[in-house]
């Protein structure tokens, strides 16, 4: 396929490292390493729970743990800008 792979696809997705690692190897997005070391720092007192990539948007969304709250915070993975934050 246009891909260059057959089928249209690599034979192999883990979903959403995969479509961060080829949006990264396209010069797309940052790492999330990046986008972590920026935004960790800024959340004292909360415990980092992981990282989301959204594929379609590009974004990705770093989850994290205060005095028995969830909050999400949305980064653009292009700029690492916040873009969003839920449940502070």
């Amino acid at each position: 396929g246009p891909s260059g792979y057959p089928y249209g696809g690599p034979p192999f997705r883990r979903g959403d490292q995969y479509e961060a690692y080829r949006a990264r190897a396209q010069g797309q997005v940052r790492s999330l390493r990046e986008i972590e070391g920026r935004i960790v720092p800024r959340m004292p007192g909360a415990s980092y729970l992981g990282p989301e990539f959204n594929s379609a948007s590009g974004n990705y969304r770093l989850k994290f743990l205060r005095g028995g709250q969830v909050i999400w915070v949305d980064v653009d993975g292009r700029t690492g800008q916040v873009v969003g934050r839920s449940g502070y």
